[in-house]
């Protein structure tokens, strides 16, 4: 048997494992998103739907949606504030919990990630409770005297936003803490014994070694953290409803009230905030790409 031949058949072998995956991936994901970009230019509501007439109706629609434009300056809000934070203090976090001389490392590490393992519905639910008008954290805050009166912490919108970006960053701190922890452990400590004789402090060593060698991994939380943003959708349906007067809204709570949530299947619509949504991820994504490359 010659070398041809055993190239041909571990080819098809590939193809054969390939194959399957290949076309699972198209039939649940690629085909819907071609679906969703069809029907973005149609009107009607399920079966009776027709092409939209000019076809860019759905599209133009949303310049003049004034919910819709709310809700995408209440997810670039999220994304602005919650996004830097969380991956600054998912990078502290990491480096503080891979010291080799802590003790208790393991629990210390479980404690952080533990949030991510809860379910959206769940913790979404427990933050409501918290910080309701009657809640705990209205009874911390009068018993240690910084208020006097319960606070309407959902039903004010800047407190209502805050109360958002701080379950985001219990929630997700810790996932993201894990692949920059991931990351720290691939790095050699003979780099920072090095730095270390050579009189680098520890800000030194954390900006001039730690962030540069782990650049691929913030880079990829960062697009992880603006798809995940983009696509907000519990926290805004279970903490707040969109509430009040859709002050916190986000994108994918609008789309999903013209889908299933107003009476009406308005499809075409959604389908078409859903391929803007679409777009601004891979924008985003494909900038951020750009900017931290830094290949010659």
């Amino acid at each position: 048997m010659n070398n041809k031949s055993i190239l041909a058949r571990q080819q098809r072998a590939g193809w054969a494992f390939l194959t399957p995956a290949t076309i699972l991936i198209f039939v649940m994901s690629f085909w819907p998103m071609l679906n969703a970009f069809i029907t973005s230019f149609k009107k009607g509501a399920a079966a009776q739907m027709t092409w939209a007439t000019p076809i860019f109706n759905n599209y133009s629609r949303m310049l003049s949606d004034k919910i819709f434009i709310k809700s995408v300056g209440n997810t670039f809000f999220y994304l602005i504030i919650q996004v830097p934070v969380m991956l600054i203090l998912a990078i502290l976090l990491a480096q503080l919990l891979n010291n080799k001389d802590l003790k208790f490392r393991g629990l210390f590490r479980t404690m952080v990630f533990l949030p991510c393992a809860t379910s959206l519905v769940s913790y979404a639910l427990i933050f409501k409770s918290l910080f309701a008008t009657q809640g705990l954290i209205n009874q911390i805050l009068q018993n240690i005297g910084i208020t006097s009166e319960n606070i309407n912490f959902l039903g004010t919108e800047g407190t209502a936003k805050m109360v958002i970006i701080i379950a985001l960053l219990w929630r997700w701190t810790g996932y993201n803490m894990v692949f920059y922890l991931a990351g720290l452990q691939n790095i050699e400590y003979s780099v920072y014994e090095a730095a270390k004789i050579d009189g680098a402090n520890g800000w030194r060593t954390f900006w001039s070694i730690t962030v540069p060698l782990l650049r691929p991994t913030i880079i990829m939380t960062f697009i992880m953290s603006i798809n995940g943003t983009l696509q907000l959708f519990d926290e805004s349906v279970n903490l707040t409803k969109g509430g009040p007067a859709n002050s916190t809204m986000t994108m994918s709570h609008y789309i999903y009230d013209n889908s299933f949530g107003q009476g009406v299947a308005n499809f075409g619509y959604s389908s078409a905030m859903a391929f803007i949504v679409f777009v601004m991820v891979a924008v985003l994504a494909y900038i951020n790409l750009k900017v931290g490359d830094k290949r010659d």
